[in-house]
């Protein structure tokens, strides 16, 4: 693949857990004119710190300049792409389907199980369903509930971690970047 093609990219961002943090770094992007795919903040073990996840559609030259600027925030203190073989990513998807019979209901909940979904809410009008996945699951379970009508959905956008022993912490990076008080092996 060559530099200037457009491909997802996931990056890992660890920010002071301050208010406007985030509108500083959403700023980043709008300025640079690069659209965010998907975004999700939330603090991490330390209260202090917020962790947010960010898709965005670029080629890698720009990726790597998106991540230089976060780095020159005073707010953040560590970025890392998180690479597709080294990752896991999930995102939480509600749907809310109508199913206004028992036998459509029975249907609906069979497609729950064989997305591994979990049946939150049941009225007699409508199921909800929570699922985790990737985006293809998700995409997936939604195609086949729109034949029974979709209510409403909501995505919470993708969330993601390295796989194993490494860390936002370890490897490319510079001793102390990530110093905030802890002792980091």
């Amino acid at each position: 693949m060559s530099s200037n093609e457009l491909s997802r990219h996931t990056l890992s961002v660890l920010v002071e857990n301050a208010a406007g943090v985030l509108s500083q770094v959403s700023r980043l992007f709008s300025r640079k004119g690069y659209n965010i795919e998907s975004l999700a903040v939330g603090t991490t073990d330390d209260p202090a710190v917020s962790r947010i996840t960010i898709e965005l559609l670029a080629d890698q030259m720009s990726t790597e300049q998106i991540m230089n600027q976060l780095r020159k925030l005073f707010t953040v203190y560590s970025v890392q792409e998180l690479m597709p073989e080294r990752s896991i990513r999930r995102e939480l998807v509600l749907i809310k389907v109508k199913a206004t019979t028992p036998d459509i209901r029975n249907e609906v909940i069979q497609i729950a199980n064989i997305f591994r979904a979990s049946i939150i809410d049941v009225s007699l009008g409508s199921l909800t369903l929570a699922l985790i996945g990737d985006e293809t699951k998700a995409d997936a379970m939604q195609k086949l509930l729109e034949a029974f009508g979709i209510l409403e959905l909501v995505r919470t956008g993708m969330v993601a971690l390295e796989r194993g022993e490494y860390t936002i912490t370890s490897e490319n990076k510079e001793n102390n970047e990530f110093n905030l008080g802890k002792n980091v092996l």
